[in-house]
């Protein structure tokens, strides 16, 4: 049980940082928060496709990853849609403290989607 939920805790952190630190440019950022605009469907979907890879390389059965994959799509797009209509207008330079507070709120509702995807894997594999 401590392989699969370390390996993917860790593998899903590195997951994250990558899709929203480097795979994510100007396009899909401009996006967020525009039902209209593909961009946020982009990034939510390379969220969710990581996650899916990972999840298939850790063995989880196929039907199981392939409702993980739209569960993330779906949360993913909603929370980023929702930090974009909650932070508008808060700016790093004009409001630093409120922005961080405002981004780690952000940040860490995506940690806990994560904290329940490997509950709900570990779980199916009945470690739990």
């Amino acid at each position: 049980m401590a392989g699969l939920f370390f390996g993917l805790l860790i593998g899903l952190e590195i997951k994250h940082y990558i899709a929203d630190y480097f795979l994510q440019p100007g396009w899909m950022l401009s996006g967020k928060g525009n039902i209209f605009h593909f961009g946020g469907y982009a990034h939510a979907g390379l969220h969710a496709l990581l996650s899916l890879i990972l999840l298939l390389i850790f063995g989880v059965p196929v039907g199981l990853a392939l409702a993980l994959f739209a569960g993330e799509f779906v949360v993913h797009y909603a929370l980023d849609y929702a930090k974009i209509h909650y932070s508008m207008g808060v700016h790093v330079d004009g409001n630093p403290s409120r922005f961080w507070a405002l981004h780690g709120v952000d940040q860490l509702t995506h940690q806990l989607t994560y904290a329940a995807i490997i509950f709900i894997v570990v779980k199916a594999a009945g470690l739990i």
